[in-house]
């Protein structure tokens, strides 16, 4: 049991995506709803080190919840991983009449907030922000829709390209260690192939779908190819590897980059973020730190930060199943 909570620190950390204002407004708000001050830190745990704070009221968040980015703006901190540097950051909560700390952001964010809570016993309170939807313990993350929907806009317009000028189209999507992005995007946009990081020989495969292809007679093709995969090759890499078997083949690259984590959110994030914020403030109010706030069949729910960090999630194999077959 952690001690009465009067006022509510919130920060964003590590890589942007859309709907963290709209969960930064439910965090306040709901601290407003429930008469708690709330705490605004700027540039994350950076921020936190050198007292960048703000205090926050219920219309310092109005007009955000459509805008995509972070208000609060967002830092990768070196001195944290200090011990020094999280001294600091607990000292300055003191100074500052911080009694929680809710930390918005993905796997090195809550890494973060681990660690801080063992150290100093400072309670804390994890929402899951990025865009790969690659936290345990949630069927989603914040961010992770508006940038499918990103995704599946900009492949529906390379391929109005690919079929006018019969190419064949490489569409590299971000995604180090998972392929949620590549494999829901590429079956939404009906891309032939798709590769992951989670599956090995995903280049044999893909040459075998293009010579099905072929034969079947496409006469365009897009692939998906999420930036982690595991064949070692760079997309334009996979391109030449195409073109020496395939001279028939007009091939392009498109790389999306960052233009997936910007944008304004769509309605999923915006309502995600909400209930995901004012889950935050209210399991601080009852004495819960430590945890994640997710959601699992569409309820809130509480999961410890270890586990959270524990493994990514797991390849829906159905998902891959019906991709193959939507694919032929």
């Amino acid at each position: 049991m952690i001690k009465k909570i009067n006022n509510i620190a919130v920060l964003t950390s590590g890589g942007d995506a859309p709907g963290m204002n709209a969960a930064i407004r439910a965090v306040v708000r709901a601290c407003s709803y429930y008469n708690l001050d709330c705490t605004g830190i700027y540039r994350g745990y950076q921020g936190l080190i050198e007292g960048d704070f703000e205090k926050l009221d219920a219309r310092s968040v109005r007009n955000v919840i459509n805008k995509g980015g972070t208000f609060l703006k967002s830092t990768r901190s070196i001195e944290f991983k200090t011990k020094e540097g999280r001294a600091k950051a607990y000292e300055n909560l003191k100074k500052a009449g911080v009694d929680a700390l809710i930390v918005i952001g993905g796997d090195g964010t809550f890494t973060g907030g681990l660690l801080f809570n063992q150290e100093f016993g400072f309670p804390v309170v994890g929402i899951p922000a990025t865009i790969d939807n690659d936290i345990n313990g949630t069927d989603y993350t914040i961010g992770y829709d508006t940038a499918l929907n990103t995704v599946v806009e900009a492949i529906d317009k390379i391929r109005d390209t690919a079929s006018s000028h019969n190419r064949l189209f490489l569409i590299e999507v971000m995604g180090r260690d998972a392929g949620d992005i590549a494999l829901n995007s590429g079956i939404g946009a009906g891309a032939e192939e798709i590769l992951i990081p989670e599956e090995d020989g995903g280049v044999e495969l893909m040459m075998e779908s293009l010579e099905k292809s072929k034969k079947s007679g496409k006469t365009s093709s897009i692939i998906v190819v999420a930036e982690g995969e595991k064949s070692g090759k760079t997309i334009f890499e996979l391109a030449e590897h195409i073109g020496e078997k395939y001279e028939e083949y007009d091939i392009r690259v498109s790389v999306l980059g960052h233009i997936q984590r910007g944008g304004s959110p769509s309605c999923f994030d915006r309502v995600l973020a909400s209930k995901l914020g004012v889950g935050a403030v209210e399991a601080l109010t009852d004495g819960k730190s430590n945890i994640m706030i997710g959601v699992h069949h569409q309820k809130v729910v509480h999961v410890s930060l270890e586990k959270a960090l524990k493994e990514g999630r797991k390849l829906d194999k159905e998902l891959r199943r019906v991709a193959n077959i939507t694919s032929v």
